[in-house]
């Protein structure tokens, strides 16, 4: 299917709907329990092209890992801070978490590997984390620029000892090196700017480290600045995956234009994941929001209004509220996001493209945009091999007709049956 067309719905969407586990949470659990000393449970897990990527990694580092898609489930056996394999050819695809977190844990193994994704990842920032290796004992030869992939390393343990590191692109790389440094030779201490982006990131880092039996400690006085005790040791668990707050936005979106009620079940008020306050922005925006201990609910409003808001630590929910935007009654403005140019696409340049596609005016900001109000025009949306362009513009089509999302594979990068579990709004509607 190289595009599909999203069918209007004639009235208010009324939904309850089930979310797929998060991307972010499983492949940190990944990582985790790969690291842990023995077998673990993941349940509730995404299977997407992402996991695949890591998963399969974790495999031909000799790495144990049972999947089970109908059950939505990885069983790891991992092999306590232990890598099996002393040399693999390994590909990532366009997994952001996936080439971070298993070059990464690379680090602490005694061998050579080689790390590779597609061409847009061999784009995406590396160097930071690769820079802090070699400070703290990998040596890293570059095939093309120095920074990129493809990369091969050569491991010999990881040291510990004193990092410090940029993360005003990606917060990525500090979740990476938080997770490896248990096993570290040392206590690790790892010092980051005040320009440290997605925070809430780092803190389901932690917060996952931490059901696993690690401690990081944040100074008081500097919270940017992080302990981990060498000596420590994840313990094997059944953990269990929370839906993806992400990817809740585009149903959440549906209900705020549609003036409708949504409600995703198991995605609650005490979530881990940042993106899940994005209901938040849409109660700014008139929505009304109810969020208990087993779901979160939102009712859109007869109108939405306008908003200008900082979405550095829910960056993954920009193309949603830009999508929406031009339902609101007023400008809607959003800052502070110049680093979701580095993702898998440039998404600020992307959404100012396609909203001007759809007939909306749009200001580009080096950081964000500025989106005014208007009617969107009938068009055909590139979505840039974007998982997050053809969800979140699949979302306005469900008020205007005519919009057709070109590539709506791409989404199997975190969500693969996202089209067909969105459509299924018409048909929740068409029963009532």
């Amino acid at each position: 299917m190289n595009a599909i067309e999203i069918p209007p719905l004639t009235g208010p969407v009324e939904a309850t709907v089930a979310i797929p586990g998060s991307k972010s949470i499983t492949n940190r659990a990944l990582l985790i329990t790969a690291l842990a000393d023995g077998e673990s449970v993941i349940e509730n897990a995404l299977f997407s092209d992402d996991t695949h990527w890591f998963a399969t990694c974790l495999q031909q580092l000799c790495i144990p890992v049972e999947s089970s898609r109908a059950a939505a489930q990885f069983r790891v056996s991992g092999r306590g801070g232990h890598i099996p394999s002393h040399m693999a050819d390994l590909f990532v695809g366009n997994a952001g978490t996936a080439a971070r977190f298993i070059t990464a844990l690379l680090s602490l193994g005694s061998g050579t590997y080689r790390m590779d994704g597609i061409p847009r990842m061999r784009e995406r920032p590396m160097s930071e984390l690769l820079n802090a290796l070699q400070l703290l004992g990998a040596t890293v030869e570059f095939e093309g620029q120095p920074g990129y992939m493809p990369y091969t390393i050569h491991s010999y343990g990881f040291k510990g000892g004193h990092i410090r590191l940029k993360a005003n692109q990606t917060s990525q790389q500090l979740s990476a090196l938080l997770m490896i440094a248990p096993y570290a030779y040392q206590d690790t201490v790892i010092e980051v700017g005040s320009d440290l982006v997605s925070h809430s990131y780092i803190a389901m880092t932690c917060r996952m480290m931490e059901a696993f039996g690690v401690r990081v400690t944040q100074g008081p006085e500097n919270p940017t600045r992080f302990l981990i005790r060498a000596g420590q040791g994840y313990r094997p668990r059944r953990y269990t995956v929370e839906p993806d707050a992400s990817n809740a936005s585009y149903f959440f979106a549906a209900a705020a234009i549609t003036g409708g009620r949504v409600r995703v079940e198991h995605l609650s008020r005490s979530s881990c994941q940042g993106d899940a306050r994005f209901v938040e922005v849409l109660a700014d925006m008139g929505c009304m929001v109810t969020a208990t201990d087993t779901f979160i609910e939102v009712v859109g409003p007869p109108t939405l209004r306008g908003v200008d808001v900082d979405l550095n630590d829910m960056s993954d929910t920009v193309q949603t509220l830009a999508a929406i935007a031009p339902f609101a009654d007023a400008p809607v403005t959003i800052r502070n996001v110049e680093h979701i140019r580095w993702k898998e696409t440039d998404r600020i340049r992307a959404v100012v493209t396609e909203l001007c596609r759809l007939g909306v005016e749009v200001e580009e900001f080096s950081d964000g945009m500025k989106i005014f109000p208007g009617p969107l025009t009938p068009a055909a949306v590139e979505t840039y091999d974007d998982h997050r362009m053809a969800m979140a513009f699949a979302v306005p089509g469900l008020r205007t007709p005519g919009i057709v999302i070109q590539d709506p594979q791409c989404t199997s990068k975190t969500f693969p049956d996202f089209f067909e579990r969105f459509l299924r709004l018409r048909e929740a509607q068409d029963s009532e």
